[in-house]
């Protein structure tokens, strides 16, 4: 990091050219002194902004990415499929189910193939509720620890199904 500081600065005068000569007349050199310029902690707060900024952009993407595990809803092919349709996480990690193709799509819990003691219904997007355009989600958090199964109630004939362990 450059510092300015005050300095003496020599700046020649040149008094002309002469008109029959190639050769330039130099008067003698004036001495200027420049102002005293005050320090500026620049470099330091420089570093504290980068500082401030890192810690933010961290804290933004442990806060999208932590804790969520995303799951498309239809194949970038056009496929009828969750993908991933197999998952593991953790207990209280948010699931979010993306629409992404072939939609419309729900996401419900098979009653017979969830942890004892969880209400499918809790967790299930209702049977007759669709996401209908790209990019809306279903969000649920999982906190029983086990293996649950889940479909697309308009897809499940067609093979769209899928599981997850919560560990």
């Amino acid at each position: 990091m450059a510092t300015v500081t005050s300095a003496a600065l020599t700046i020649p005068s040149f008094t002309g050219l002469n008109a029959g000569s190639a050769v330039a007349k130099v008067s003698p050199a004036a001495k200027v002194a420049a102002s005293p310029v005050p320090r500026v902690g620049i470099k330091a707060s420089l570093k504290d902004l980068s500082v401030a900024v890192a810690a933010t952009a961290a804290s933004a993407i442990l806060a999208s990415n932590a804790l969520a595990v995303e799951v498309l809803l239809g194949g970038d092919d056009g496929s009828l499929a969750f993908v991933p349709s197999s998952i593991t996480m953790n207990s209280g990690e948010k699931i979010v189910f993306k629409n992404n193709a072939g939609f419309p799509h729900n996401v419900v819990f098979d009653e017979d193939e969830i942890p004892a003691g969880v209400d499918a219904a809790k967790i299930s997007m209702s049977e007759e509720d669709l996401l209908n355009g790209p990019g809306e989600t279903y969000a649920v958090t999982l906190t029983e620890k086990g293996t649950y199964s889940f479909y697309c109630s308009p897809h499940q004939g067609a093979g769209m199904v899928g599981k997850l362990t919560v560990n």
